[in-house]
């Protein structure tokens, strides 16, 4: 009768539960923010777990509770706390299980003060966004109900610079700012994804105002040039 081999090491852990997901993404999201390798991170986890304290970088692990199932671990800097948090053994028995989770987090861009972009450069989640672009539709408003219970009205214009076109979400009293064929000028916005598509939002600290530039590309010209970059 033919015997089973077994493999040593750490199982790779498949089928993570909703709350084991939740987790792994949280401390992926450390790893991103104090810039360190997702697998030295879960690595020194593990040893802060075995050894009862581990440092990575400028990161202290302490092993504050243990039990069969699970330990309680305390990530600091330099005293100050970072996160705490209750992990399974069995998830620290796992080889790199942050990696996966480390590449579906965004990464957030701030653009310099006062730097104006161009629409091809937009990424999503890009903050302080400043720009200029003509307005090639601004389509009829919809209502939309909020989360607060109340009524609002939307609409998704389309705007152009010479390397692309972008949906701008305009809200109420916005919406009657702007006229096709203006050229506007946008500070402090974001970058969203609406849709599968890249959306710029203005948010409360947003700004939208109609500008004259005399030598700024007409629609059809931005219209071609959008079409140019889009395909390449």
């Amino acid at each position: 009768m033919r015997r089973r081999s077994t493999k040593r090491g750490r199982p790779r852990g498949k089928n993570h539960s909703r709350s084991d997901i939740e987790l792994l993404k949280y401390l992926a999201k450390i790893s991103v923010k104090h810039k360190l390798d997702s697998k030295e991170f879960f690595q020194k986890l593990v040893d802060g777990w075995k050894n009862q304290e581990s440092k990575c970088e400028h990161l202290t692990i302490l092993c504050r509770k243990k039990t069969e199932d699970s330990v309680v671990l305390l990530v600091s800097n330099n005293r100050k706390v970072v996160a705490q948090f209750s992990i399974p053994t069995r998830i620290l028995q796992e080889v790199s299980p942050l990696e996966r989770f480390v590449a579906q987090i965004p990464i957030k861009t701030v653009i310099p003060k006062d730097a104006i972009v161009k629409i091809k450069d937009l990424e999503q989640a890009m903050k302080q966004v400043n720009l200029n672009a003509r307005v090639l539709d601004v389509p009829d408003p919809k209502p939309v109900f909020t989360r607060f219970g109340t009524e609002a009205y939307v609409s998704n214009a389309l705007i152009a610079d010479e390397t692309g076109t972008i949906r701008l979400s305009l809200w109420n009293q916005q919406i009657n700012k702007v006229s096709v064929n203006d050229i506007i000028k946008i500070e402090n916005a974001k970058v969203a994804r609406f849709g599968g598509n890249r959306q710029l939002r203005l948010g409360r600290s947003g700004k939208l105002s109609v500008i004259e530039v005399s030598d700024f590309p007409t629609s059809d010209e931005l219209k071609i040039a959008a079409a140019k970059f889009e395909s390449e």
